[in-house]
């Protein structure tokens, strides 16, 4: 099929609004597991256990995932599976033990990546049929649909609506997003020779530069969703009603810079942006550890955010212009080795903060920021964009 006959101008939209709805589910998981743990009685050792599933269930299928969309194309990969999401986070509502919640998060992790890898690539291939970069924006539309899933999250439970009641409506909104987008998606198929050998055997230094990268913003990035509220409240030393600022600031200008950083990146290029995003997220963790006052911490945030958020989407954008395997095979190696970083990185920064202090943590997390600008600067992948 030729790509331009396959483009239609609601395409982008499509794309827009399934990133809108795949955030809205991790999200809505999200804002309800401080209310599942209680009604299940769950310690913070059990918890942390349960959440270990969900990168399990990821990294599971990052082959298979890859594959199957090499086959059947990602747009029928959305058409197919795409409700399984909402579907496994109505079970989570449902869920009436501590095992029963296990496998279903098992699942809903498999799903969220089997989904992820669909819609980045259907990114990918609207990119390459309107020649512009519109992958961060698409990110954008998730980091918003993670504001608005705290809201919905928030005002549900203030208006006492139980778990399973707040998730069905989540589905239903998703699913009206999905009927009208997946009648708007790409249809090209990336058809590859039959693989008998293992998908690392295809792997080259490029997607694992790439994957490192990703890692090291995804740790930054998870290191502030998790641990931003700790930091304000622990070493900031902020009043409880301003505990909640560290996060905003940071996912205000990260949603913000997706919004905006399409331009940035045709205009200055992603080796240049790569580099700018390393040195923000870096200098403004340096900040926060010397100088850990309220509103000095809420300019570092935001600095850490405006870094964060172009560095993942400029990663990917470059996956698929990676020719040695299909781009949905490439993007499931690239992205499964960054998400990684999102999920390994709070961890990592609990046990440094047990040992040691919370800023020692954040110093750490800081030299990552650094070494992405460098690698940025290196791989030649980056030259040419």
């Amino acid at each position: 099929m030729n790509e331009r006959e396959s483009f239609n101008a609601k395409m982008p939209t499509a794309c827009f609004l399934l990133f809108f709805a795949h955030g809205l589910v991790f999200s809505s998981w999200a804002s309800r597991i401080p209310i599942i743990k209680n009604a299940l009685s769950i310690n913070e050792a059990e918890l942390g256990t349960l959440l270990l599933l969900m990168p399990i269930g990821q990294l599971s299928t990052m082959v298979l995932a890859g594959k199957l969309i090499s086959i059947y194309g990602s747009s029928g990969i959305i058409k197919r599976c795409f409700m399984l999401y909402p579907f496994f986070l109505l079970l989570i509502g449902l869920s009436p033990s501590y095992w029963t919640l296990g496998v279903v998060l098992f699942f809903f992790g498999v799903s969220g990546n089997m989904c992820n890898i669909a819609i980045n690539t259907q990114a990918i291939e609207i990119e390459s049929i309107t020649k512009r970069s519109l992958l961060s924006s698409y990110h954008g539309a998730w980091c918003f649909a993670g504001l608005t899933g705290a809201v919905v999250g928030l005002l549900m439970i203030n208006l006492h609506v139980g778990t399973f009641y707040h998730f069905v409506t989540i589905f239903m909104l998703v699913g009206i997003l999905w009927f009208y987008s997946k009648r708007n998606l790409t249809n090209i198929i990336h058809k590859a020779e039959p693989q008998t050998r293992s998908i690392f055997k295809f792997v080259n230094p490029t997607l694992v530069g790439l994957g490192i990268i990703g890692f090291l913003s995804m740790a930054i990035e998870g290191a502030m969703f998790d641990w931003s509220g700790v930091y304000f409240q622990t070493i900031v030393k902020a009043p409880e009603n301003l505990v909640i600022l560290g996060y905003t600031s940071f996912i205000l200008m990260m949603t913000l810079g997706r919004f905006i950083g399409n331009r940035i990146i045709e205009k200055y290029g992603k080796k240049i942006v790569l580099q700018c995003c390393g040195v923000l997220m870096s200098g403004g963790l340096f900040l926060s550890v010397f100088f850990p006052e309220l509103w000095i911490c809420i300019i570092a945030f935001m600095i850490i955010g405006l870094g964060s958020s172009l560095s993942v989407p400029s990663v990917y954008s470059t996956v698929g212009k990676v020719s040695t395997v299909a781009p949905s095979i490439a993007l499931s190696f690239v992205s499964s080795i960054s998400f990684l970083g999102f999920l390994m990185g709070p961890p990592l920064i609990g046990y440094i903060a047990e040992s040691f202090d919370l800023r020692y943590s954040y110093g750490l997390f800081a030299c990552f920021g650094i070494l992405l600008a460098v690698m940025a600067g290196q791989m030649k992948v980056f030259r040419k964009s």
